[in-house]
């Protein structure tokens, strides 16, 4: 967002219009503000009541600029109290995900849609955030039939393409055995969707189209098609690295870095990508994100006083939550260069910093993952 949507220029007519702020959820220091409006997703953005502290849209993704434009105006209208018909409950649905709410929120907006005439303008973006609430209940069959009923209603778009996406997504959440005839015809319909996101020309961020072919490729790995999973998989590499040839700037280069790593590691070609993160280092000092994927990168090419090396750079400068997961990555690390003993040390360190934080910063699921990890590392031979 910060390096494709926000220096667009026909946003400053905006300028006035809001008071902006940016928070980094890796700062122990922002855990009250995390408490009180939860992030699942990066990037969330809020627009925020001063006046009751309270969440009036609360939208998990990146947005174009006419998705951002779409809302500012949706954030104003329940700023200003509007309560009938359709866009009345979509506030009032935005509001109810802004507090966590998600089955409530899921409820109400498709209320909304159910409400609203044909050609409501937003549609698109409401069937977006109730798939989101879906997903967020854990409504996973409810999700991929509501995109799939939904989605003929809506004009090719950027929401349209994440709708589709978002179906799919929940389709490969529903158990395999809830009914197999029905869990393969929903896959296969929103798979197709999926595709027709891809080839019908919709104009969205690349990071978007990019999470459209990654939802694709777990469509094929969950289908066991080993030849169509690595055909996708170099068809989306292949896309990343254009994007990334053509970024105006380091930053906005480095937006594909993670999404080029995942693409490797399906076709087993991780040396594809090891120059392009290594220069990502090189130009973005300050950012652990680099250092913590070279340190990955390396570990699985056996290159493990590397990884080390790349490891202790990340923690130089991570915080938050985040230094949980690079903690775990070392001790995986160290237990690849057989150091069990170090490995238990890292992980301790991992639970000891946990206790630190919040647990909006450092989840409960988050510290179990690690007490696993080092009772299994602690009963190794």
């Amino acid at each position: 967002m910060r390096a494709f949507v926000f220096t667009d220029e026909a946003l400053a007519r905006h300028a006035g219009r809001f008071v902006w702020l940016e928070l980094n959820t890796d700062v122990p220091g922002n855990a009250e503000f995390l408490e009180k409006y939860p992030v699942e997703n990066w990037p969330t953005l809020f627009i925020i009541d001063a006046r009751e502290e309270k969440a009036l849209v609360r939208f998990a993704g990146s947005a174009t600029v006419s998705q951002l434009e779409k809302l500012f105006e949706d954030g104003e209208r329940a700023w200003r109290g509007v309560t009938q018909g359709p866009e009345g409950l979509l506030a009032r649905g935005d509001a109810l995900y802004g507090e966590g709410k998600s089955a409530e929120a899921a409820d109400v907006l498709a209320q909304a849609l159910a409400e609203a005439p044909a050609e409501w303008s937003r549609r698109g973006r409401t069937l977006e955030s109730l798939l989101v609430a879906q997903y967020g209940a854990h409504r996973y069959e409810d999700c991929a039939r509501t995109a799939l009923a939904e989605l003929s209603k809506v004009p090719h778009s950027a929401s349209w393409a994440n709708a589709a996406a978002l179906g799919l997504s929940c389709a490969l959440e529903v158990p395999d055995d809830a009914d197999p005839s029905e869990v393969k015809a929903l896959r296969t319909s929103l798979e197709a969707r999926a595709r027709e996101a891809l080839s019908a020309g919709i104009a969205m961020p690349g990071d978007d189209r990019s999470g459209v072919y990654d939802v694709l490729v777990q469509a094929r790995l969950a289908a066991k098609d080993e030849p169509g999973t690595k055909a996708l998989a170099e068809q989306w590499l292949t896309f990343l690295e254009g994007e990334a040839a053509r970024a105006p700037t380091p930053e906005a280069r480095t937006v594909f870095d993670s999404h080029r790593i995942s693409a490797a590691l399906v076709l087993g070609d991780l040396m594809r990508v090891v120059p392009a993160i290594e220069q990502s280092e090189r130009d973005l000092l300050n950012d652990y994100n680099p250092p913590a994927r070279l340190a990955n990168l390396y570990r699985r090419l056996g290159r493990l006083d590397d990884a080390l090396a790349a490891s202790t750079r990340a923690l130089a400068k991570v915080r938050g939550g985040r230094r949980l997961r690079v903690l775990s990555d070392r001790a995986d690390i160290h237990l690849a260069r057989g150091e069990r003993d170090a490995a238990v040390r890292t992980l301790e360190e991992a639970l000891a910093y946990a206790k630190t934080l919040s647990e909006a910063q450092a989840s409960q699921r988050q510290v179990a993952a690690l007490e696993k990890k080092l009772a299994d590392v602690k009963g190794r031979q």
